[in-house]
């Protein structure tokens, strides 16, 4: 799995967006580095915080557990997490275990 942020540095932009650009395999060997960086990520997160699905080609339970729980953690702090251009595989997975309704899309 790669994660490319295109998060500023430093002090973060309310008036921007950040962007978080995954790749690959989302899984029980990925899952735990990706909950690290997305946790690091929040810190320096604006008021909105985007994870392009675009590139992911592989999600288990691993990853939607991290998706969700960097989600509860952004809620606390006042970030509202998105997810944008899911596969359609991520998208049937998200449907079908109801997280399509919880975790938001954006275009």
């Amino acid at each position: 799995m790669t994660v490319i942020d295109t998060a500023p540095l430093g002090v973060a932009n309310p008036s921007s967006t950040t962007t978080v650009h995954l790749s690959g395999e989302i899984d029980i060997f990925s899952s735990a580095a990706l909950r690290r960086r997305l946790l690091n990520t929040l810190h320096y997160s604006t008021s909105l915080l985007i994870i392009d699905l675009s590139q992911v080609s592989f999600c288990d339970a691993g990853g939607l557990a991290v998706l969700v729980g960097i989600q509860h953690r952004a809620r606390r702090m006042g970030i509202t997490l998105a997810l944008r251009a899911p596969r359609p595989f991520m998208s049937r997975l998200l449907r079908t275990t109801g997280l399509d309704r919880g975790l938001p899309m954006v275009a």
